[in-house]
């Protein structure tokens, strides 16, 4: 087993050296891959769910799906991408089998420098975006979570997706031009 915690002035090892590991069996290595990675799978399935519960439940079933499968990873490929793409799997797998409920996680507490005025106005905000992405199609949302949630490239999304990159800016274009026609129906009406 190789020693993963990198003395002061030495560099660590990349994805690349800890997937190899991996691949032979050092669950130390893996380990660190999910550390290195769990806060940016969370906020994607969190994003495409809705809700925390299923978001973590999705992020840790997106992980086992990594582990199970490692053996089939190209490294000349993206790790980042395959990841993603996994993870965005579990996510709509999750939402398959448990429609989303609200986060109370995800609810604003009070900001001391906020009236509660302030507080209440940028909480209707936040949930009529929420709405208005819950209300876009499948595919327009993921690329949308991806590439303004996750800021991944648009050759990124087109590997996380497997489509073209044509068809990626196309699908962004669709999305923010609806998202932007949801907000306004939704701003109208509050």
């Amino acid at each position: 087993m190789m020693n993963l915690t990198s003395p002061p002035g030495t560099v660590e090892m990349d994805d690349h050296a800890l997937i190899a590991c991996a691949q032979q069996g050092d669950r130390q290595a893996f380990t660190e891959l999910v550390t290195r990675h769990q806060d940016s799978i969370v906020s994607l399935t969190y994003r495409m769910c809705g809700d925390f519960r299923l978001a973590e439940d999705a992020a840790q079933e997106a992980f086992v799906r990594v582990w199970q499968n490692l053996h089939s990873y190209k490294p000349q490929y993206a790790f980042r991408s395959w990841l993603y793409r996994i993870a965005t799997n579990a996510a709509l797998d999750s939402l398959r089998r448990d429609r989303p409920t609200t986060d109370l996680d995800s609810l604003s507490l009070a900001d001391p420098g906020k009236t509660p005025e302030q507080v209440a106005e940028e909480n209707l905000r936040i949930g009529h975006v929420r709405r208005a992405i819950a209300q876009l199609s499948e595919p327009l949302r993921m690329v949308l979570i991806l590439r303004e949630y996750q800021e991944l490239s648009y050759q990124e999304i087109a590997d996380v997706l497997y489509i073209p990159v044509g068809t990626v800016m196309s699908r962004l274009n669709s999305a923010r031009t609806l998202l932007r026609q949801e907000l306004l129906v939704l701003l109208e009406e509050a």
